[in-house]
This record gives C-alpha cells, sequence and structure tokens, in this order.
C-alpha cells in the first residue's frame, strides 16, 4: 500500500500539528463538525470560518476525470500539498456525474446558471446558488445572483432554497409526509459556512428552520438527498456509499 492511501492518517496528523502551531487561543476558529439535536431529529452540522480554511467547488481533476468521491480529490489535494479536511456533495448532477445547474472552478464558468421551471426538487423555485469569491463566502437566490453580476470564484447551484432573506421557501409544509436524508448549506451573519446533513430523515419544512433558527443563517441551500454525503478528517467519516458530481471541499495548506 502506497503512502498515498494513508492520507487519512496523515490528514489527522497533520491535523494536531496545526492545532499545536496556531496554539490553543486559535483552536476553537478551526473547522469542525458536532452533533446536534432539533426537534428529535439528529444532524452533523460543520461549521468553518472562511479565514481560517479555504473553500472550493469540485468537479473533475487536472485530467477531467469527474472525482466522483472524497478519495480521488483528497489525492488530488495532498498533492497539490494541500490537506482536505471537510467535504461535502455540493449540487445536483446528471447521470454521468455533470452538474444540473451553475458550476464555476478557479472563476471558470462550466455550466451556466438554469432558471427556468422543471421536475424535482432542483426546479421548485426559488433555487439558489452557494459560491466563493475573494475568499468570502455567500448563499443567494438564483436570479438575485444573477442580477447582482458578481463574478464568482467558485460556485455550485442547487435547489430548493431553503431560507431566503430569513424567511423559509413558500412551498414549505410544516406537515409535509416527504422525509429524506437532506444535506444543505447556510452562511449565517457572521461568514461562517455551515455544512449540514441529517442523519435521520426529515422535512424541508424542519430543516429550513434548523438553519434560520438554530444556525441563525438568513439564507440556506439544499444541496441533495438520499445521496448526502460528508468527509470529516478529525472523525476519520468518509461516507462512499454513491457517487458524486459537484463537491464542495474545505481545505488548508500542509504545514512548512
Amino acid at each position: 500500500m502506497s503512502l498515498i492511501d494513508h492520507i487519512c492518517g496523515a490528514s489527522c496528523l497533520i491535523l494536531a500539528l496545526l492545532f499545536t502551531l496556531v496554539g490553543s487561543s486559535s483552536v476553537s476558529a478551526m473547522p469542525e463538525c458536532r452533533q446536534i439535536s432539533e426537534e428529535s431529529v439528529a444532524y452533523t452540522v460543520c461549521s468553518i470560518d472562511p479565514k481560517e480554511a479555504e473553500f472550493r467547488i469540485h468537479l473533475a481533476d487536472p485530467n477531467h476525470a469527474i472525482y466522483g468521491g472524497f478519495d480521488p480529490l483528497r489525492r488530488q489535494l495532498w498533492a497539490e500539498r494541500r490537506v482536505l479536511l471537510i467535504a461535502m456533495n455540493a449540487g445536483m448532477y446528471h447521470d454521468d456525474r455533470s452538474p444540473v445547474g451553475y458550476h464555476v472552478e478557479y472563476g471558470h464558468e462550466i455550466k451556466s446558471a438554469v432558471t427556468s421551471s422543471g421536475y424535482g426538487n432542483f426546479h421548485l423555485l426559488p433555487n439558489g446558488i452557494f459560491f466563493m469569491r475573494e475568499g468570502q463566502p455567500g448563499v443567494m437566490e438564483t436570479k438575485a445572483f444573477l442580477r447582482s453580476g458578481i463574478k464568482p470564484d467558485f460556485a455550485t447551484q442547487s435547489g430548493p432554497m431553503l431560507v431566503i432573506n430569513g424567511k423559509l421557501h413558500p412551498r414549505f409544509v410544516p406537515d409535509s409526509d416527504s422525509f429524506k436524508i437532506r444535506n444543505g448549506v447556510g452562511v449565517d451573519a457572521e461568514g461562517r459556512v455551515h455544512l449540514v446533513v441529517s442523519k435521520s430523515p426529515v422535512r424541508f419544512y424542519d430543516f429550513a428552520r434548523l438553519f434560520r433558527d438554530r444556525l441563525k443563517s438568513p439564507n440556506a441551500l439544499y444541496l441533495d438527498g438520499t445521496v448526502s454525503s460528508l468527509f470529516d478528517a478529525a472523525t476519520n467519516r468518509r461516507d462512499r456509499l454513491f457517487p458524486m458530481g459537484p463537491i464542495v471541499s474545505v481545505s488548508v495548506p500542509i504545514p512548512q
């Protein structure tokens, strides 16, 4: 077995080194995933300060091979002298794993935004876009994003929006009988990004309330359901149940 196959172990060692280097007073600012419960539903919540780690959106490696999972992405980042701390599936995709909606990497638009209505959760309008611009994260409703003229460094489109300017999506109802494992992303008033995956099936309504009321995110976006997957180096969680399309990563440089 090669050294690169042991990256997860190396990641955990480097995490420990990072905590030593930054000092105990700064550890609380480092990315972390925690377990919480809200209205009898358990969630894994990863809260990240974008000043402490870098967000990227990924689809394929430099040879244009779609990652499809966390391990190939982890190896690529390692080759770039970066440690993958946290990652999550990020946006819906077609059978060939290409993104359904807007997708931007390193300022290059790979797929244009979709604004039309249609079938499925992605088209349960309004949908939205999670993006990074010069290190600043944001979640915006798709048409508002397009009107803003923002040119992101990284972006992914999914849907529906969960929370829109402090209000729940108008189509969500508290007595819905649609329960699924779900994951999503929100940005709070302090600019922290919350990546969340439920541990048991949950309604859209309750999932959205978690972002608005517990995580204080005035805008939040549903990423997907059923295929929801998480990578967390600190706990050695590496979900591999489903192939993935777009992936959001949180990484840091390897200390010199």
